[in-house]
């Protein structure tokens, strides 16, 4: 964990003051809490997922500053070549245009075109769209040798270049449209000629042209064959100006184009007559649809009516699917999904206005919102983002036939919803449902673990036989979906568990802005810091069949004190806001997994003698409302008693008050061997001073180190304080000092503000080894 990252994380955690930010009730109506309430069904839908192909490294232009950019490669779309050949292309935003073909001995890959060598100004280093944003290969391309690119220049002086529109105010890049023209079509690398179609200037590095296409499903004859769609983003502006609902600009628009014809404002380009807005006074004939932030994705359906879909990523909360007809508004940045932004107020969505309603906006056919953990700073990324995908079409799959199937392209969850409920005419939004995703061994993983890396970068293509292929920029990786697989979607955690569980930790979901936090599945949504040792303490290793990751925590240096333990915790001096639950709890339990990776207790840091060891190893634990990040209210450890080493639940009910311990009898080493997964639970009643421990599901006999009252018992719960957070894997969360570390690996942490009954303890150990 950064310094940057633990002072984010602390900052979030901490209780509210009185100087926060606070939304206030408007004439339009009270502020939005959770735009899409409804989360998407767990489907038993899953997609088994077999590697087609990794493309090679590749680096931005200029070096870029911003890690999102520093991927294996920024591969964004796989197609087929409308040729008949099977050839597919994939675009690399750093510059690369490959084929890819497959032969009796495999597969090959093909450099087709290197656009970024063609163009001095090529720029890829800033924005996660700049670069080689996509290509479109015309109908004919067999026959005319014709496909065109767009690509991001670094703006300023135009000198000779040619903008086709007025540019946004102090231009940082431009987004250029060429056609090339390809003299032999069949040929595996690009030797012809090129012409500019299209230039616009964007005031940012965000939000441009993201998507030129054709549509697929127009044959010769039709009004819109051969026709080209140009996805133009609002260049970062919209939240200071009206630059998408302009209809004088390009600017956050979908523009239809002719690149045969000659009639737009350069003489590169046609101005379609049956565009919506064609010879409208006021309106640039371009534009199809508008009202747009960030037009990301959009594709036709191959079947049905030949719908138009578009995945919208939008800017405060809302990432849409929207069915696209011409003419169509989608009223941003005066509205986001179905509700109105307010420009004053970056942290919340509010309801529509009258006006709003009688302004014809046209509404998402699909959503879903960011939820981001509880207290996130509301002008911060929290690490989603709509990656638009295709309905379904093809033969090998009838499950998945009819299935619209997009997904989150920051945490790679892939949803699907029926492409016959996404209809304007139903007045509402069709359900999503998250989809499983399998390999081709039967296990079940999240894009996460296909790409060893928090941020996965998803994006989706398809084939000429409605193949559907998902690929991802962490790993450069392209895989072919093979197979569906209906298995029924479980949760983890024991339904009469469920209303007390405060925190749950599986390791199996990093949160997507940074891999050295872990997202609470539990109620307090409480962000989890791997300390010191960050993406890195994530480990392939399963406690249990459904789970795949773990975490190890470890001591690294057994010399000295450099606070470079491996740990991980929660912590804040003012006490964690999200812990409530456990502010005068009167009960509590720390549960989860736990395999030890070494001997133990480590060398002790902080004493002179390079012989002396720690007296104790920590598990997991609840920290004291004064706790210096050693103290705990609720805490499961091995420790020496009288000694001996123990298995131990410590508790402290008063946090000035002593502490009390309930030892395991057993031998430690015994309960929790080197090498091997077990299952292990403490529980803390403070009205009665009782507590229990726990082993795989059954109950173990122990003992209370003191025979006196350490909690001063009366009856009530522990001091009416915000515990300052959470410690595992050793003391001081905050990473202040170094104290027990554990070297162990841990998977599924629960700590609940009640005391788990027996029966409930081998209920959920069992939960997790037969799946009942």
């Amino acid at each position: 964990m950064s310094a940057a990252t633990g002072a984010m994380v602390a900052a979030l955690l901490a209780p509210a003051s009185s100087g926060s930010a606070v939304a206030t009730a408007t004439a339009d109506g009270a502020p939005i809490s959770d735009p899409v309430p409804e989360d998407a069904v767990r489907s038993s839908l899953g997609l088994v997922l077999e590697p087609y192909h990794q493309f090679p490294e590749s680096d931005p232009t200029p070096a870029a500053t911003d890690q999102r950019l520093m991927r294996h490669n920024r591969i964004n779309y796989i197609g087929e070549v409308p040729d008949g050949s099977g050839r597919l292309y994939v675009p690399d935003l750093n510059g690369p245009l490959y084929l890819l073909e497959e032969t009796q001995a495999g597969k090959v890959e093909h450099r087709y075109l290197d656009v970024k060598a063609e163009f001095p100004d090529f720029f890829s280093g800033r924005g996660m769209g700049s670069g080689f944003g996509f290509v479109s290969f015309h109908p004919e391309f067999e026959r005319n040798g014709l496909f065109y690119t767009v690509h991001t220049e670094r703006g300023g002086a135009t000198g000779s270049k040619q903008l086709t529109f007025p540019p946004q105010r102090s231009t940082f890049s431009h987004s250029v449209i060429t056609e090339w023209d390809a003299a032999d079509p069949a040929a595996d690398t690009f030797a012809g000629t090129r012409r500019e179609v299209m230039r616009l200037a964007f005031q940012t590095q965000i939000h441009a042209v993201q998507q030129i296409d054709f549509n697929p499903t127009a044959e010769p004859g039709d009004e819109d064959y051969g026709l080209l769609y140009v996805a133009v983003g609002d260049g970062g502006a919209a939240l200071g100006t009206d630059v998408p609902q302009d209809p004088a600009t390009p600017y956050g628009k979908i523009l239809r184009i002719d690149p045969a014809g000659t009639d737009g404002p350069t003489g590169t380009y046609g101005v379609p007559a049956t565009n919506p807005y064609a010879g409208e006074q006021g309106w640039i004939g371009e534009i199809y649809a508008l009202g747009m932030r960030d037009p990301h994705r959009f594709s036709w359906d191959a079947g049905g009516q030949h719908q138009m879909f578009l995945g919208h990523i939008g800017q405060h909360a809302v990432e849409a699917v929207y069915e696209v007809r011409p003419g169509d508004n989608y009223g941003w940045s005066e509205i986001e999904g179905r509700y109105r932004y307010d420009h004053t107020d970056e942290c919340h969505l509010y309801p529509l206005t009258e006006e709003d309603q009688a302004a014809g906006y046209v509404f998402p056919v699909a959503s879903f919102d960011h939820d981001p953990p509880a207290g996130y700073p509301c002008n911060r990324d929290s690490g989603h983002g709509i990656s638009g995908g295709f309905v379904y079409r093809g033969n090998d799959l009838p499950g998945l036939r009819g299935k619209y199937v997009f997904g989150d392209l920051v945490d790679g969850r892939v949803y699907w919803t029926e492409a016959g409920q996404m209809r304007r005419e139903t007045g509402k939004e069709a359900r999503l449902h998250e989809m499983q995703l399998w390999d081709t061994e039967g296990n079940r993983l999240r894009m996460t673990d296909f790409v060893d890396d928090f941020r996965v970068d998803l994006r989706f293509g398809t084939d000429s036989e409605r193949n559907l292929y998902l690929l991802a920029k962490s790993n450069g990786m392209v895989w072919k979906v093979v197979d569906t697989k209906h298995v029924p979607w479980k949760d983890e955690v024991a339904p009469s568990l469920r209303e007390d569980l405060v925190s749950f930790y599986d390791f199996e979901h990093p949160f997507p802005v940074d891999g050295a936090l872990e997202t609470d599945q539990g109620a307090s949504e409480t962000l989890l810091s791997l300390v010191n040792g960050g993406w890195d303490m994530r480990v392939a290793d399963r406690a249990y069949p459904t789970s795949n990751n773990a975490i190890q925590t470890r001591q690294v240096d057994q010399a000295s004190a450099g606070n470079d333990d491996w740990k991980a915790g929660a912590w804040n001096e003012g006490g964690v806001a999200t812990l409530e639950a456990f502010r005068g709890a009167e009960q509590a339990t720390v549960m989860g997994w736990f395999k030890r990776t070494g001997e133990g207790p480590a060398l002790n840091t902080n004493t002179p003698n390079p012989t002396d060891r720690y007296n104790a190893i920590g598990l997991a634990g609840v920290l004291a409302g004064n706790s210096d990040g050693h103290g705990v209210r609720a805490l499961l450890e091995v420790i020496n008693v009288g000694g001996t080493l123990r298995l131990v639940a410590l508790g402290r009910r008063l946090d000035s008050g002593s502490s009390s311990t309930f030892a395991a009898s057993g031998d430690w080493q015994e309960l929790l061997p080197v090498g091997e997964w077990v299952h292990l639970a403490a529980t803390f009643d403070y009205t009665t001073g009782a507590m229990a421990l726990y082993r795989n599901g059954q109950q173990l006999e122990g003992f209370y180190t003191a025979t006196n009252d350490p909690w001063q018992v009366d009856g009530t719960g522990t001091s009416d304080t915000l515990p300052r957070g959470y410690k595992i894997g050793g003391s001081y969360p905050q990473d202040t000092r170094e104290q027990n570390p554990c070297d162990c690996r841990m998977d599924a942490l629960m700590f609940l503000d009640r005391a788990v009954r027996p029966a409930e303890v081998k209920q959920q150990y069992r939960r997790f080894v037969a799946g009942y």
